[in-house]
């Protein structure tokens, strides 16, 4: 038991000093192998680490990095943004509707929340703030909307959610996906009543069906992917890892072939970004295994099962005691970095109890995506404020309080989800 308080305390210590959280992981694991007394040999932990990787699920996290920067490079985005946009026809504050569309479809491609900021709003936002869309409050829809990122397939989070537990991937994304439309639906609805409260602009060309038809022609290749992606992994076709794949390598066609926006010249710096972000997030996986597994062999994980257990709460309660957790946590952590500290920790409470994986993997992901929303850490925000720099730059604070009827939108479905099993898994059952 002292070796998981002493992890625990190490890996606390080094987050305040401003360590890395992947150091700071494989430190705490290390401190309390040396000096927990444990018996064994601090080799374990370099054996847990390579351990951590050794799973065909978490390739998948690479390949939909990469497939997302091919995509937002080749054209892909664009195509997106402009067929949204004349699906949407001439009504008030139809810009800010097509970028909520725009992003759910991005969502679709990317499974990340600040690059669906990134490459939606670097389309948008400087148009909208043109043609008379009030700047903070267009910032902090923009916020909001790349929030659908994880929650719509494919999913980062939800991959690794399902690598830490167990979970079915495709039971994980037919959920995300319905949730991510209901989420869609709550932000359309608010932007409705503010286009009309605060008389956003109208938009003053109509397109013809005809128009409307080419435009979907043009993006018909940058649609095919998501359901290349969706299709191969719902028809059992192929696994979420070798969806990402072929998803690499459609976008690489995509945006060299079909729509010849990609130079040869321009894959090696999409290779070396992908190849750092997925560098990054592997090694927090990687350290976290061998914190995890201290965690458990110090007895510390089941003290604690035990100690909740005796607890007698019931199962909605012990859900929105694990949500606050998280949303704590998500104020001042990276969400992988959360994921990877917490489920290993949570989950087997939650098993005990009795809770349905794909209901608990709905809580963890959804409130870390919340986490990208709000300060000090809201990874959302601050590309948010890269995005305005096209026009002017916001600070931090006006973008999240602009953010913040949507943010309550958001928030209120994801309370649904904490308070209702069904209304996670009932397309799974």
């Amino acid at each position: 038991m002292f070796a998981g308080i002493l992890l625990f305390a190490v890996f606390a210590v080094c987050i305040v000093i401003g360590v890395p959280i992947a150091m700071a992981l494989g430190v705490g694991a290390l401190s309390a192998v040396q000096f927990g007394n444990l018996g064994v040999s601090a080799a374990v932990i370099a054996q847990r680490i390579f351990g951590g990787l050794q799973s065909t699920s978490i390739m998948a996290i690479a390949f939909f990095i990469l497939a997302g920067n091919l995509m937002a490079s080749g054209g892909i985005s664009r195509r997106i943004v402009n067929f949204a946009n004349a699906l949407i026809g001439n009504v008030r504050g139809s810009m800010a509707i097509a970028l909520v569309v725009a992003c759910a479809f991005f969502a679709a491609l990317s499974g990340s929340a600040p690059a669906t900021v990134i490459a939606i709003g670097s389309m948008l936002y400087a148009d909208m703030v043109k043609d008379g869309y009030p700047e903070a409050r267009t910032a902090g829809l923009l916020v909001v909307s790349g929030g659908l990122g994880p929650v719509i397939p494919p999913s980062i989070i939800m991959v690794l959610y399902c690598t830490l537990t167990g979970a079915s991937v495709t039971n994980m994304f037919t959920e995300g996906m319905m949730i991510g439309i209901v989420i869609m639906i709550v932000l359309i609805i608010e932007v409705i009543y503010f286009a009309h409260k605060e008389k956003w602009p109208k938009l003053s060309v109509k397109h013809s069906g005809g128009e409307i038809f080419k435009m979907f022609i043009d993006a018909l290749p940058a649609l095919m992917t998501p359901i290349i992606i969706l299709g191969g992994i719902y028809s059992g076709l192929l696994t979420a890892t070798e969806s990402a794949a072929v998803a690499c390598v459609w976008a690489l066609i995509a945006g060299v072939v079909i729509y010849k926006e990609l130079k040869v010249q321009d894959l090696i710096p999409i290779f070396i970004k992908s190849a750092k972000s997925s560098a990054m997030i592997l090694f927090i996986i990687a350290a976290s295994t061998a914190f995890s597994w201290v965690f458990t062999y110090s007895g510390a994980s089941q003290a604690m099962v035990n100690a909740v257990v005796a607890m007698n709460l019931n199962k909605t309660l012990f859900c929105l005691v694990v949500a606050i957790i998280l949303l704590i946590f998500g104020t001042f952590m990276e969400g992988t970095a959360i994921a990877v500290l917490l489920v290993p920790v949570l989950w087997p409470i939650a098993q005990a109890m009795g809770i349905n994986i794909i209901h608990f993997g709905m809580i963890v992901c959804i409130s870390n995506v919340i986490g990208t929303m709000t300060p000090p850490v809201a990874v959302n925000i601050f590309s948010a404020v890269q995005v305005t720099r096209s026009v002017r730059e916001l600070k931090i604070g006006d973008i999240a309080k602009a953010e913040l009827p949507f943010f309550l939108g958001y928030t209120a479905v994801f309370f649904l989800c904490v308070f209702s099993e069904t209304f996670c898994t009932f397309l799974v059952r």
